[in-house]
C-alpha cells in the first residue's frame, strides 16, 4: 500500500492504533497535542537519539523491524546508562517515497516489540515527508531517585572500573555485514556467509540494553560512582568518565572481555582484536566505576567484569598491555561529524 493512500494522520492512526500503557506515569498518550507524564517521587531522564539511513544504518543488510527495535533499545540504553528506568519514548519519522506502508509496519513491529520487553509506552511522536531516504528521531523519558542516579562525574581516586558483557562484537558483526555486501554485489543468488558467526551479526542488529545489569546492581546494595553506556568506544567513554570527573585511570589489556567469535573475526580480518575491542563502538554495554570496598561484591555478580582501577588526574589515562607497558588511551570511537572518521586500526 502507499503510504499516500492514508496520508499522515491515517498512517499515525494505523501505527499507534491500541497502544497499551504499562506505566503509571504515562496519564495521556498518543492524541492529544502532547502527552501527559507524572512523575511525583523521582526525577525524570530525557535522551534522545537520531538514526540516518546512509549514516547510522544501510537498508542492504538491516532488516526495518531489527531497525526498529535496535532503534528503541540504544534509547533505554542512555537511561539505564543513568542508573534510570526507561518508560516512555516519542517516535518521529522521516520517510521517503520508495517506502510502502508495509515497510513502516515493519519497522514500528520492531520498536512496539522493544517497548514490550522493556515496559516502555509509545506516547507520541511525528511522521514527515523525507527527500534523504529514512529518518528516525526516537526521545526516551525515564525516572530515577534523586540520590540514585549516576553521572559521568563521580569517580574518584581507587575506584574500581567495571565493564558488562563483552566487547568488539558489534564493531565485528558490522565488518561481516559489509562484507558479505561487498560479495554480494551483482549476484542475486548470493547467499552470505554468517555460520559460526551468528552471536555476531546479532549484537549489531539487534543489541539489548543492559537492565539485567542495572537491577543486578540495585538488589547487591551498589550504587556506581559513575556510569555510561558504550556506544562509540571503551576508550572514548572512559576518556569521559575521567574528563568530567577529573580523574586518570588504568585499564588492564588481559582484563578487556572479548568474545570467540570477536577474536575469530578479527584474524580473519586481519585486524587488532584489542584496538577493535577499544574503539569498535555500538556494543551497549555498560561501563561504571564502583568504590574498592565494593570489590568482593561486584566479583559475585554474573556479567560483570573488572579491567582497571581509577587514579589520580595527573597520572593520565593509560593500558597496561600484557607485556607491562602503558600506553595512553585515546578517544578513537565513532565521531560522525569528525572531517575524516578513523576505524580501528589493523595489524
Amino acid at each position: 500500500m502507499e503510504i499516500s493512500q492514508l496520508g499522515e494522520f491515517g498512517l499515525i492512526d494505523r501505527l499507534t492504533n491500541q497502544l497499551p500503557k504499562v506505566n503509571t506515569s504515562s496519564l495521556t498518550a498518543v492524541g492529544d497535542d502532547a502527552a501527559v507524564l507524572s512523575y511525583p517521587d523521582s526525577d525524570v531522564l530525557v535522551t534522545t537519539d537520531l538514526l540516518l539511513e546512509g549514516v547510522h544504518f544501510d537498508l542492504t543488510y538491516v532488516p526495518l523491524k531489527h531497525l526498529g527495535y535496535k532503534a528503541a533499545v540504544v534509547n533505554f540504553s542512555d537511561i539505564y546508562a543513568m542508573n534510570g528506568t526507561p518508560r516512555q519514548i516519542t517516535v518521529s519519522l522521516g520517510i521517503s517515497s520508495r517506502f510502502r506502508v508495509e515497510d513502516i509496519d515493519a519497522l514500528y513491529e520492531g520498536i512496539r516489540l522493544a517497548c514490550d520487553i522493556y515496559k516502555v509506552d509509545i506516547v507520541g511522536g511525528d511522521t514527515c515527508a523525507s527527500r534523504q531516504g529514512l529518518v528516525i528521531s526516537i526521545t526516551c523519558i525515564g525516572d530515577a531517585k534523586r540520590d540514585e542516579i549516576a553521572y559521568r562525574s563521580g569517580a574518584r581516586d581507587t575506584d574500581l572500573i567495571c565493564v558488562s558483557g563483552d566487547l568488539g562484537s558489534a564493531y565485528m558483526g558490522l565488518q561481516l555485514l559489509e562484507r558479505e555486501k561487498v560479495a554480494s554485489a551483482g549476484n542475486p543468488d548470493f547467499v552470505p556467509q554468517f555460520q559460526g558467526k551468528e552471536y555476531l551479526v546479532e549484537r549489531q542488529l539487534k543489541p539489548e540494553a543492559r537492565r539485567d545489569i542495572v537491577e543486578a546492581l540495585r538488589n547487591a546494595g551498589i550504587k556506581p560512582t559513575s556510569m555510561q553506556d558504550i556506544s562509540d568506544g571503551l576508550s572514548s567513554e572512559l576518556l569521559h568518565i575521567c574528563t568530567a570527573s577529573h580523574v586518570g585511570c588504568r585499564i588492564y589489556e588481559d582484563r578487556i572481555p572479548i568474545d570467540y567469535q570477536t577474536a575469530v573475526m578479527a584474524e580473519e580480518l586481519g585486524m587488532n582484536l584489542v584496538t577493535a575491542a577499544l574503539n569498535g563502538g555500538e556494543d551497549y554495554e555498560l561501563l561504571f566505576t564502583v568504590p574498592l570496598h565494593y570489590h568482593d561484591r561486584i566479583e559475585k555478580i554474573p556479567g560483570i567484569k573488572l579491567i582497571g582501577h581509577i587514579t589520580r588526574e595527573d597520572l593520565g589515562c593509560a593500558m597496561i598491555t600484557r607485556d607491562g607497558a602503558e600506553i595512553p588511551l585515546r578517544a578513537q570511537g565513532w565521531n560522525p561529524l569528525a572531517a575524516q572518521q578513523e576505524t580501528p586500526a589493523a595489524e
